[in-house]
């Protein structure tokens, strides 16, 4: 329990006078989005996708043979994660408990439930845990879990209970299973480094290794997927040899590898065509991402003329159609096909009114101390500069802002602020050694790029130097508590959600995936590495806060637990100086219901503009 009352912030009815701009920003949300359906390998006529059509993320089903749509969960804190099996005869999905993410897979018919029945577990004797990969074959099943012992790979033959055939006290998870069955492979960090995986393939048969790979120190290595074809060992991998990720692929069976060098800047991922004829490559740079085509037998390597945007999920149809999510900062996403004549057209369109659009993001490219920073800059059309900021860092760390619809960018931006999303230190996108920069020493290394490109915006003319606001959500809301500690001159407010608050807490209490990124992060445990958490931790940093903060905080969160936001907080009331508010709720690491996110964009909004008067 807290030792002190905290401020709760209020949420606002409005956050405009003007009926239209409200209704605008209310629309982007509550706008009915669809994802790409996934389909059945050998039943590709059933799909799932998820779906906020209810107010809240759920799992659909989409038969295309009769065009019929049905919703298939209903939980209070929504669900996102469904996998269908090669016959499409059941639907699978993650059940945890009000967004917690421990929990179970569980599966049903594809046509639906009699009355009154619940879904069953999927995999008979295997126990809870927080989801450590899933493939699922025509008679073998593998699944990950992970829990507070490490991580156990299960595997389940024909329709006995599973068995566990890996277990590890560092982090792992199920990465591919081969197409006749026979072989898995696995990523793996027995070498302890998680952030660096390295790959064994195990024979399904009895759980013995194949053949293990690893690329040394600080090289990572990703199983993608096998190829589609039977008693085909080619393994897809993502490599990082030359200092950023690559494709590789490595045949099992015969232990010869091909690295494929493509003529492209950035960083790639692909996965296998249905006949193994080609790949599908996504190609990201600059916050961009786009489709190619790279066929194997010939090495050709082609752009998809996609639309123009940046492309989120995509995948190949046994016929060759692409399909695909597209969206850019000023346009909503929409689900698409292209087709393998070249016609290029919108697959589903949600029921409703389209989401509105919203400004397009410019590039700004600054010179930081660990050279070139990327960031998108978006402004307000009908504000003066320099205006109110607000300086929005991204989760992750290992992760980047893209130029992709933000319903959360466009409501800032219809409040009059210009928004500065960063690629700081520590993002992905931009190389391996762009990524690692943070080990070591995280948190105060993204901050010196953030800072570098403020001072860029303010001596732009962007940003106005006494009205900008840190705000994050994940990584980034803990960025944005560490900022308002280490960097107090430079901010009006700090706006921090579902952040880590008081790294050592934080620590004891999360999931152990993150433990042991932690681990590989800071280069040991806080034990081991006491001085280097202090640093990194915003608690260490309460007493130098001048400006007012909101903290928003999930009450079922397994990656920035509860109680050590409450020790940040309980530590700033101690001090009875500084003016801030908490919002918490009754989800996980976010939330999946419409209407709670629409609370939390006009609550820090709210609390930004209360702020700056």
């Amino acid at each position: 329990m807290t030792d002190h009352p905290h401020p709760t912030a209020p949420v606002p009815e409005r956050l405009f006078d003007d009926s239209e701009r409200e209704q605008r920003w209310r629309a982007r949300f509550t706008a009915i989005r669809m994802s790409r359906p996934g389909w059945a390998k050998d039943a590709p006529d059933r799909c799932a996708y998820t779906s906020n059509a209810s107010g809240t993320t759920e799992i659909y089903v989409w038969d295309r043979a009769t065009d019929l749509h049905r919703k298939v969960t209903e939980r209070k804190s929504g669900t996102h994660s469904v996998a269908l099996p090669p016959d499409g005869e059941t639907l699978w999905w993650f059940a945890d408990t009000d967004g917690d993410e421990f929990g179970h897979w569980v599966s049903e018919p594809y046509g639906g439930l009699p009355a009154g029945t619940a879904a069953a577990p999927a995999i008979e004797g295997v126990e809870d845990g927080y989801p450590a990969g899933l493939e699922i074959g025509r008679s073998i099943v593998a699944a990950g879990t992970s829990t507070d012992a490490g991580t156990k790979i299960w595997l389940r033959r024909g329709d006995g209970p599973a068995e566990v055939i890996y277990a590890h006290a560092e982090d792992a998870g199920v990465g591919a299973l081969s197409e006749d069955e026979t072989l898995l492979a696995i990523g793996h960090s027995e070498h302890g480094d998680s952030r660096h995986p390295a790959v064994r393939v195990l024979r399904v048969a009895d759980g013995s290794t194949v053949a293990d790979k690893s690329d040394g120190e600080g090289k990572g290595l990703t199983p993608l997927a096998f190829a589609p074809v039977a008693g085909d060992g080619r393994l897809l991998l993502l490599h990082e040899r030359r200092g950023r990720e690559e494709l590789l692929i490595w045949d099992v069976l015969t232990d010869t590898e091909t690295e494929l060098t493509l003529d492209l800047p950035g960083e790639l991922a692909a996965e296998f065509s249905p006949d193994a004829t080609f790949l599908l490559v996504w190609h990201t740079y600059a916050a961009r991402t786009r489709l190619y085509r790279y066929e194997l037998a010939s090495g050709e390597l082609s752009e998809l003329p996609v639309a123009p945007g940046c492309v989120g999920s995509a995948d190949v149809r046994p016929d060759g159609t692409v399909e695909y999510t597209c969206s850019s900062a000023a346009e909503p996403t929409t689900v698409r096909a292209l087709h393998p004549d070249g016609t290029d057209r919108v697959l589903l369109t949600p029921p409703g009114e389209r989401a509105p659009g919203s400004v397009p993001v410019e590039d700004l490219w600054v010179d930081g101390p660990g050279g070139r920073v990327h960031a998108l800059v978006a402004r307000p059309p009908d504000v003066q500069l320099p205006a109110p900021t607000v300086v929005s860092l991204h989760g992750g760390p290992h992760h980047a802002d893209e130029d992709r619809f933000s319903a959360m960018r466009a409501a800032w931006v219809d409040a009059g602020f210009v928004v500065v999303e960063i690629n700081y230190r520590g993002s992905t996108g931009y190389g391996s050694a762009w990524r690692d920069a943070i080990e070591g020493r995280p948190g105060t290394t993204e901050l010196e790029d953030v800072a570098a490109v403020l001072d860029r915006c303010v001596a732009d003319g962007i940003a106005d130097p006494a009205r900008c606001v840190v705000e994050g959500w994940s990584w980034g809301g803990y960025l944005a508590l560490l900022a308002v500690g280490t960097q107090p001159e430079r901010w009006a407010a700090g706006l921090a959600g579902v952040p880590v608050a008081d790294y050592l807490t934080a620590y004891a209490d999360e999931m152990e995936q993150l433990r042991a990124f932690d681990r590989a992060l800071f280069g040991g445990s806080p034990e081991e590495r006491p001085e280097a958490y202090r640093t990194a931790s915003p608690l260490t940093y309460v007493g130098e806060v001048r400006a007012p903060v909101l903290v928003l905080a999930g009450e079922n969160d397994p990656r920035c637990p509860i109680q050590q936001i409450d020790n940040y907080l309980d530590a700033l009331a101690a001090r009875g100086d500084v003016r801030y508010e908490v919002s918490r709720f009754d989800a996980g690491h976010g939330s999946l219901v419409v209407e709670e996110t629409i609370k939390h964009v006009a609550t820090e909004i709210d609390f930004a503009r209360r702020t700056l008067g």
